[in-house]
């Protein structure tokens, strides 16, 4: 499968293919599902990066615990659509990073979120700083000029 994306900063692009349980009546993929997307492009990103986030719990690392989102819906996806998630990293704090995701189908842009992701204890629940190598990576990842 090719899909053609147009000119927009991705650090990490994940395919997703739409099967019936992400649709709704209507046949349109129900609106809470883009999350979903979003949320697993986020996961296999780290992945990618090298850290498993159960692995980091075990060493006493942070949760990952979503502190906002700000989405937008555009267009709808439907049965059998293959869509791309593209996310970049647009901003780094010491306990949080925003992350810009974006939902494309071909070069149609769907979906679009600012997700603030924050490190939590799992013990206190209070705000944790990110382990130095989850910062370095998440530091690496970082967008320069993100589109908006």
């Amino acid at each position: 499968m090719h899909v053609s994306l147009p000119s927009v900063p991705a650090s990490f692009s994940l395919p997703v293919r739409i099967y019936y349980e992400d649709t709704d009546a209507g046949g349109v993929v129900y609106y809470a599902n883009y999350l979903r997307f979003c949320e697993r492009a986020r996961s296999e990103w780290l992945r990618v990066l090298g850290f498993e986030q159960q692995q980091l719990l075990a060493a006493g690392g942070p949760l990952f615990v979503v502190r906002s989102v700000r989405a937008d819906y555009l267009a709808p996806a439907r049965l059998d659509d293959s869509l791309i998630v593209l996310s970049t990293i647009h901003e780094l704090k010491n306990v949080s990073v925003l992350f810009l995701q974006r939902i494309f189908r071909e070069d149609k842009l769907l979906f679009t979120a600012e997700v603030k992701i924050a490190s939590v204890s799992l013990d206190s629940g209070r705000p944790m700083p990110w382990p130095d190598a989850v910062r370095a990576q998440f530091h690496n990842q970082l967008s320069p000029h993100p589109s908006q």
